[in-house]
């Protein structure tokens, strides 16, 4: 099976892309519906990850060697469908496809404020592939909008169901600049009640799979005024055409005649609101996700071709559906099958690429469906995944779910709690509680203080004070997460005490701590009574109590803990001395040092995550190999805006040492005092009388390393390393210099090199190469400096091919990665530029790279080389009139090739 270029594209048939490329069907299928159209659609979604205290995502182990799973999928799918190849059979790039303007898509909103601030580029890739993909679709976009936060709509009570459309309505109009068309259900979960609520928010059609459909008949007309019902029950429905759902005053009338209805022969429009449902095909949708048939644009052509009707229908719509995150994570490299099939192989096919509103447009319903009562696309028992031991998502049967329905009953509990506490101290702050909470999207969308204000504004019944602004935004935020709590990734698995599982009850927790910070009520109590109804299938935990108090307690924040961390990490953030600051030596050898920086006019902020800290006084003492610091912060969360004045004082031992304590600032006087008190005991040099004083004057609870968030724990513990690893580094090198005719031998004569020996030939090469790198980092724009370390980088190449190492160094990949898009740049864009020397280097880096085997990827070089191809190189090339120019042109091309894109055109008019 070949890979998706496994239809080679010919240098001298390059096809046409973007908004350039026509079909050649007459009359023109974009505005009137003639022949067959194609649709495919992704839903692209992550279940949101951040920590509820954080509002970030931590590191991730089990997503290595990436930071977490939205990384690396971004890198696997996200990213590779916004710039996928077209490659010719020599694997060059012929073209740069943005899938997303080809491709019928929903990217659920946490996903895409996860991109708007990780990946700027990839964003707005998306954002113009649905402005070009509604140029040419006559006005009508790719994206349609998604349920906020993936909940199951039919288990919604009707707040929750407005506001999760009202929610995704205004995510997506703020991005994409318009209303959306459609909107995706999570798991396509939908009864009666969710598409009139859906109806009632302007939504024109939804997408569901075609065993959710119990009945279909075409409109009355003339000459059948009264067409029988087709049973389609088991996924029967042909998905080739659009249907129309209307909401009768009887929503469960399988039994029941037609209602008496005006009949229009033009169209069938009975007296009652109504949404259009597009059924996906099920087999090559399933298909797709499940076999091989996405490997290959020239196989997924045919299976579509296979579900074309040949009854001569004016036109048919073959549509598939699946995850997005298929093209290329779930299946690498299929998001290269795609760009072919969108740009190439349909079109050999005369069919036309489209997205569901353009189809309905051009061919609206003449058919009306009615549904299942209610179901979703992934569980065959309606929507038992979500609420009972059903069966789906099961270990093969190993383990069981019982735990869903107590988790269920759980969420349920906490929501109506909470609704009370909403309702009861919300309309002291808000007009309309609720209108207020379906609006606060825009205050999620920007937390700016401005807009925040501006809101505030809005929905007060009076002008609060500021402990009133932040019970408000507190209430806000309760609402919040008790939305993010019923997220159907807590379900969809077999554990409860899976991270998905655990996500939500993070979730339930923040709320249920923000509803006591408000009313003081205490709900937790009452939560774990009914979580200790959810049975756990791993022995550790028992039950959801016990998942609660293992993972779910331990993970909570504190503003202690927020100045614990920046206590600690202060050590390791350098402060640079300002005029006001005061440096002080005690004797030559600098082994004392007070920095010291105080009062209001020297306050500095920072950002801890969520939080900015308003550091007031700082004050850092080191003696020997103890270092003493005391501070006194205000920390104001971005979120709810509540803040805390903060002291604390933190001893470094040395090493991995850390004693750190926190108390409430309590006036300035008892401040001065503390800190006089305690740098009279650093001055002993006794750590075990400094901790004592600590002890004393802040009560037993400390801080250590172990207490540093994650992220920042990491860091600190890579500093605290690096000298030893240094050291170690030498000595390998050491061993390396003084044996390296001995491993030459055990190579001469083919034998195997002794273990201790290999490791230290690859340490020693893999710290010099790490030096070289940063030296040509740092020396990047002195082309002979560069020069220098980029020679030594090939010596390193040479030797570490003949002694078969394997060099360990990502940090190295990434360097080299950004040093040759950084030159590429340089080259293509900086007038100033010496063509032939940047030439050189970067075709010497690229050597290099594949020479030291660190697998760098020229992804990012090939899209900056391609463009420039396309908008500048050959257009100007006409216009060369001196050999000198056409030399450089030249070089520029054969660059081309070493980066893999086909050239072959510009190529063709040099000669």
């Amino acid at each position: 099976m070949t890979s998706a270029a496994e239809r080679p594209v010919s240098s001298g048939s390059t096809p046409q892309f973007h908004e350039d490329y026509q079909y050649s069907s007459d009359p023109n299928p974009l505005k009137q519906a003639q022949g067959v159209y194609v649709t495919v659609h992704g839903h692209f979604y992550q279940p949101p990850r951040e920590n509820p205290y954080l509002d970030a995502i931590e590191r991730q182990p089990s997503a290595a060697p990436f930071h977490d799973w939205n990384e690396r999928i971004h890198w696997e799918c996200y990213r590779p469908n916004a710039f996928a190849r077209v490659l010719n059979d020599k694997g060059e790039v012929v073209g740069i496809v943005n899938n997303y303007e080809y491709m019928s898509f929903n990217i659920g909103p946490t996903l895409m404020s996860w991109l708007e601030r990780h990946d700027v580029e990839v964003y707005q890739r998306i954002l113009e592939a649905d402005v070009k993909s509604a140029k040419r679709l006559n006005g009508h976009g790719n994206a349609i909008a998604q349920v906020y936060n993936h909940i199951i709509m039919p288990l919604a009570n009707d707040r929750d169901k407005y506001t999760q459309i009202r929610w995704g309505k205004a995510d997506f109009r703020s991005r994409f600049g318009r209303d959306p068309e459609g909107m995706w259900l999570a798991e396509t979960a939908v009864d009666y009640a969710t598409l009139e609520a859906l109806i009632k928010e302007g939504i024109r059609f939804i997408i569901l799979a075609p065993s959710q459909a119990q009945r279909c008949r075409p409109f009355p007309t003339a000459e059948n005024p009264h067409p029988e019902w087709h049973e389609v029950g088991g996924s029967q429905i042909d998905p080739t055409r659009s249907y129309r759902c209307y909401l009768k005053p009887n929503l469960s009338r399988s039994n029941s005649p037609l209602s008496t209805a005006k009949i229009n022969i033009a169209e069938y429009q009975p007296d009652c609101p109504y949404i259009d449902i597009f059924f996906y095909d099920g087999p090559i949708s399933r298909d797709m996700g499940f076999s091989d048939v996405i490997y290959s644009s020239h196989h997924l052509a045919g299976r579509i071709g296979a579900a074309v009707r040949g009854d001569h229908r004016p036109a048919q719509l073959i549509s598939v559906a699946t995850d997005g995150e298929t093209f290329g994570h779930h299946k690498k490299g299929t998001e290269k099958t795609l760009a072919y099939a969108f740009i190439g192989e349909f079109s050999h096919h005369g069919w036309t690429v489209t997205n569901f509103a353009h189809y309905l447009s051009l061919n609206p319903p003449t058919w009306e469906v009615e549904l299942k009562p209610v179901t979703a696309w992934s569980c065959a028992h309606g929507v038992d995944r979500w609420q009972d031991d059903c069966g789906c998502g099961g270990e093969g049967g190993v383990w069981h779910q019982k735990w869903r329905k107590p988790l269920r009953n759980a969420l349920n509990w906490l929501r109506d709690q909470l609704i009370e506490v909403y309702e009861e101290y919300g309309r002291q702050l808000f007009r309309d509680p609720w209108l207020a909470r379906d609006e606060y999207i825009q205050v999620i969308r920007d937390r700016s203080p401005a807009n925040v204000s501006r809101f505030l504004s809005r929905h007060q019944t009076r002008k609060l004070n500021a402990a009133e602004q932040v019970d408000a935004l507190r209430l806000l935020e309760m609402q919040r997460h008790s939305l993010l709590m019923y997220t159907s990734c807590g379900w969809f698995f077999e554990e409860l005490s899976r991270p998905e599982g655990t996500q939500i009850l993070r979730y339930a927790a923040r709320a249920l701590e923000l509803a006591g910070d408000v009313a003081g009520v205490q709900l937790e109590k009452g939560f774990l009574k009914r979580l200790g109804l959810a049975p756990s299938n791993v022995e550790q935990f028992k039950h959801g109590a016990e998942v609660y108090r293992q993972l779910v307690l331990t993970a909570q924040i504190s503003f202690k803990q927020v100045a614990a961390h920046y206590g600690i990490t202060s050590l390791f953030n350098h402060h640079k001395p300002s005029p006001a600051d005061t440096v002080t030596a005690a004797a030559e050898d600098m082994s004392s040092v007070t920095l010291k920086r105080e009062g209001n006019h020297q306050e500095r902020q920072k950002r801890v995550y969520c939080y900015t800290v308003n550091e007031l006084d700082y004050h850092r003492q080191r003696l020997g190999s103890l270092t003493l610091v005391v501070g006194h912060l205000k920390l104001v969360s971005d979120i709810t805006w509540e803040s805390e004045h903060l002291v604390f004082a933190v001893l470094h031992l040395g090493g991995w040492d850390f004693h750190c304590c926190i108390q409430p600032f309590t006036g300035r006087r008892e401040y001065t005092h503390l800190k006089e008190k305690l740098l009279t005991a650093m001055q002993q040099a006794s750590a075990a009388h400094v901790i004592l004083v600590m002890t004393q004057s802040f009560g037993g609870e400390a801080f250590s390393l172990q207490n540093l968030f994650a992220e920042e724990r990491h860091r600190i513990m890579r500093l605290l390393n690096q000298e030893t690893l240094t050291r170690l580094d030498q000595l390998y090198t050491q061993t390396y210099r003084e044996n390296y005719g001995v491993i030459i031998a055990f190579h001469r004569d083919e034998l195997a090199v002794p273990q201790e020996l290999q490791v230290a030939a690859e340490i020693a090469l893999g710290y010099r190469c790490m030096m070289s790198l940063r030296s040509l980092e740092q020396d990047i724009a002195e082309p002979q400096s560069s020069f220098n370390h980029i020679v030594e980088l090939e010596a390193i190449a040479t030797e570490s091919k003949h002694l078969r190492c394997h060099l360990n160094i990502p940090e190295g990949k990434q360097i080299l990665e950004q040093l040759i898009v950084r030159l590429l740049w340089q080259l293509l864009y900086d007038a100033s530029t010496n063509i032939t020397l940047d030439l050189e280097r970067l075709e010497r880096l690229i050597d290099v790279g594949y020479h030291l085997n660190l697998d760098i990827s020229l992804h990012k070089a090939q899209e900056l080389f391609f463009h420039c191809l396309h908008s500048q190189i050959l257009p100007r090339i006409p216009s060369l009139d001196n050999e000198v120019d056409s030399i450089q042109c030249r070089q520029l091309l054969k660059l081309g090739q070493k980066l893999k894109v086909d050239v072959t055109p510009a190529l063709s008019q040099l000669e």
